[in-house]
């Protein structure tokens, strides 16, 4: 099943829906300059079994841009409201994993009804509560205002991505990914990161840059288990350590060796190794005793 949803403010969002009826739930939510493309190694594994929620964040994939001050954490948090509410029953639970900006998502709408009523289980991934510029390692620079002040103009940079290169894909591997991702790898995060339209990208980076959603970690009252690469410039394990510790029902953090911040396609069968654990435990397991 494919088709739009309509979120708070009346901006459309692409969901697609797959894997059999009654089936065990999975929400997943992608990260900055992603799409639904992201998951498709989790979507193939999971959807034998499992029925997986994908959707396009605003301005991303085939969900189209927002209007003027669409872009907001309350907006992502709005979006994924809409996605629940449109593809779940009333009082239905699902696993809700988020890659990147979409673990800030569900951070950002971990107080809101919606989620409270839908989420059994939570898995962020890659992800980070604040301070994003100034922990990032993009730049090799020694950790200070210089580096911060660069840091955020080079991922506010409006400058289009232009087509796939091997250049790009050096570029796009040193700043997202581990060491040793297989090329095809690299092409695939290539492929969808370039898709981005510039527009999308350049609004979200100021959202993110002023990113601050510690209180929705607070809030996230569900068991939540967390990854992390340690080879993550982006958002590196410092993040997901705080998350960990702070998360009321933290289910474990998993740091993933020699990976990048490209989680769900560098190391695929962890990350939906831990969809699928989460929904046996916490899905699975209650509607059997139900």
């Amino acid at each position: 099943m494919t088709g739009a949803v309509v979120s708070t403010d009346g901006s459309e969002l692409y969901v697609a829906v797959h894997g059999p009826e009654g089936a065990p739930a999975v929400v997943l939510a992608h990260g900055w300059t992603c799409s639904t493309a992201f998951w498709n190694a989790q979507v193939r594994e999971l959807a034998a079994d499992h029925r997986v929620v994908v959707y396009d964040q605003r301005g991303h994939g085939r969900s189209p841009a927002a209007g003027p001050g669409g872009y907001s954490t309350e907006a992502l948090a709005d979006d994924l409201e809409a996605v629940l509410a449109a593809t779940l029953a009333p009082g239905e639970k699902a696993v809700l994993a988020g890659h990147s900006m979409g673990g800030m998502t569900i951070m950002a709408a971990s107080a809101r009804p919606g989620v409270r009523e839908h989420a059994a289980a939570v898995l962020l991934c890659s992800t980070g509560a604040s301070r994003l510029v100034d922990e990032s390692l993009v730049l090799p620079l020694r950790a200070g205002a210089l580096r911060t002040r660069l840091t955020a103009a080079v991922l506010g940079a409006r400058a289009p991505l232009g087509p796939v290169t091997p250049v790009s894909k050096r570029i796009l591997k040193y700043a997202t990914m581990g060491p040793g991702s297989a090329p095809a790898r690299v092409a695939e995060c290539a492929r969808i990161v370039h898709a981005c339209p510039r527009g999308a990208r350049v609004a979200w980076s100021h959202v993110l840059s002023a990113l601050d959603v510690e209180a929705g970690v607070r809030e996230l009252t569900v068991p939540t288990a967390v990854i992390a690469g340690t080879a993550d410039r982006l958002t590196p394990p410092v993040h997901a350590r705080a998350i960990a510790a702070a998360l009321p029902r933290c289910v474990g953090l998993t740091e993933l060796t020699g990976i990048g911040h490209m989680t769900p396609v560098e190391a695929p069968e962890a990350v939906t190794g831990r969809i699928r654990e989460l929904a046996s435990t916490y899905v699975e397991h209650k509607e059997r005793a139900a």
